[in-house]
């Protein structure tokens, strides 16, 4: 397990990695360096380099620890599995959150790191890679906030937050007045990186996608957690990084926060292909 130097030598390489691989590159890729792995979800040489080097330098950290990166779980999808090994260690590494943004030139993309232990979620480590802006949490142990502790706060107005941008559209088409009015402003989410750090930071309350990829979701929802708020399902189990993608989540800052957020999407009714999802 991570002692405190090792915790720091994390956010060290994250911030190193950013600086050599994502910030030079930010604003200058070609298009050649940018494609799509399917539509809509897109990948540059930046996310290859990025994991590359990431992957280096937590086998220093914790030697013979697997790392389980969004990059290489595309030619490998049998990575997932390392995730639910009862009683191992791996990482999970989202070398850069928010692809699309980064490509486009919008400042919103972050790097995430996770560590799990038993299939549970025991460190988390989130980089706003454009504002130097991290987040640390260490199971039992709190999360902090650019070494500000962060605690559990309730909104004092409808909370606001993010959803995915299909739900986004269903909140708009299908909820009536007295229902919308349970939450403040919705976003469509294109970082969910920098939405944690939005919540964690006051500027949020709340973020919610029908689809949960563990890399997007396994170091925040565990900083809620230890900030004493909530990262569940959409069924309401805890959130766990092993668990299928397709549970969902929404992760709040307060458990109150999280019961409104549910009360409104159970009153919409999602499409078919979405449903499927859920």
């Amino acid at each position: 397990m991570l002692n405190s130097a090792d915790c720091q030598r994390v956010a060290e390489l994250m911030r190193e990695t950013a600086a050599a691989e994502l910030l030079p590159r930010f604003r200058a890729l070609t298009g050649a360096e940018i494609r799509q792995k399917r539509s809509g979800d897109f990948v540059t040489v930046a996310d290859v380099a990025s994991e590359q080097r990431l992957a280096a330098g937590l086998a220093k950290i914790l030697p013979g620890v697997p790392m389980v990166g969004e990059e290489a779980v595309e030619k490998d999808p049998g990575l997932l599995d390392l995730i639910a090994r009862p009683g191992e260690m791996c990482w999970i590494v989202d070398p850069l959150d928010g692809t699309k943004n980064f490509a486009e030139g919008n400042d919103r993309f972050a790097m995430i790191i996770c560590l799990v232990r038993d299939t549970v979620s025991v460190g988390g480590w989130i980089l706003d890679v454009a504002h130097g802006r991290m987040a640390i949490a260490l199971e039992g142990q709190g999360v902090t906030l650019d070494e500000i502790p962060v605690r559990r706060r309730q909104a004092e107005r409808p909370p606001n937050g993010y959803v995915g941008f299909n739900v986004c559209k269903e909140f708009d088409r299908q909820l009536p007045p007295e229902q919308r009015r349970r939450l403040g402003v919705v976003y469509p989410g294109s970082c969910s990186g920098i939405e944690y750090l939005e919540i964690l930071s006051g500027r949020a309350d709340f973020n919610l996608y029908t689809r949960a990829m563990p890399w997007d979701h396994a170091a925040g929802t565990l900083m809620l957690t230890e900030a004493g708020g909530e990262g569940r399902r959409l069924d309401g189990q805890a959130y766990g990084p092993s668990q299928p993608t397709a549970g969902g989540v929404i992760a709040a800052i307060h458990p109150q926060v999280w019961s409104e957020v549910r009360i409104v999407f159970e009153a919409v009714r999602m499409p078919q292909a979405e449903q499927e999802k859920v």
